[in-house]
């Protein structure tokens, strides 16, 4: 009885958030649905699409306030081309570098959407950026790295709201997407994306369904100490 009350305590002296059982529920709907989209509709994407998501994207939190996120749009069919050569180098190497009994799934595998997306964009990380003044990095310089990462996770999230896929492709050469992209060197690549209409909606990831691995188990990554 007296936890109850405790837990009761607690509850009306939070603000009010207005995020009850059935936001809850949609919210977890949302992340099972959320997918690494590999294959996309052609359909262009609405005027200002990118820009809304960024703008999401930019409420994620960061080391400091120092959002070092940097989004670089790719719209130049020569540069799109370049980083299309890129993925299929560094793919051969990935290829030729599998285990003889994987090759033939590997080779199956979809990885890329880049000739399917109406948008393509990249994301970095400054990590010259000044804003913030470094609190927070002194012990941990990649907490900038991070911080654009959780702005990746929360335009893949708000994307998914909208019945908008992401695609991360990671399967690319760091050094030579900052030369094609002519980024300062100090940026720090975080990733390539694709977004789009997804042709298919499905809550299980096509890695999963075409073998390559499985989710494991939530009790198999907590360890109590």
């Amino acid at each position: 009885m007296r936890v109850n009350r405790q837990i009761e305590e607690v509850a009306s002296a939070s603000p009010q958030t207005g995020f009850d059982a059935a936001f809850r529920a949609r919210l977890r709907d949302l992340l099972v649905w959320r997918r690494d989209v590999r294959r996309f509709r052609r359909d262009a994407l609405p005027d200002g699409a990118l820009e809304s998501l960024i703008e999401l994207a930019c409420l994620a939190p960061s080391v400091g306030l120092s959002q070092p996120w940097r989004f670089v749009i790719v719209e130049d069919r020569a540069l799109r081309a370049a980083i299309r050569e890129n993925f299929a180098a560094c793919n051969a190497q990935a290829l030729a570098a599998q285990a003889p009994q994987r090759t033939g799934l590997y080779a199956r595998l979809k990885l890329a959407g880049l000739d399917e997306a109406p948008v393509h964009f990249a994301v970095f990380a400054d990590r010259a950026a000044t804003q913030g003044h470094g609190l927070g990095r002194r012990t941990m310089p990649e907490m900038i790295d991070y911080s654009a990462v959780t702005a990746v996770h929360t335009i893949w999230l708000a994307a998914r709201a909208q019945g908008i896929g992401l695609g991360w492709i990671s399967i690319l050469d760091p050094a030579a997407m900052t030369a094609i992209l002519d980024v300062p060197a100090a940026w720090k690549f975080i990733g390539y994306f694709c977004l789009g209409y997804p042709e298919a909606e499905d809550t299980i990831p096509e890695l999963e369904q075409a073998g390559w691995e499985q989710r494991g188990p939530v009790a198999s990554i907590i360890i109590r100490r």
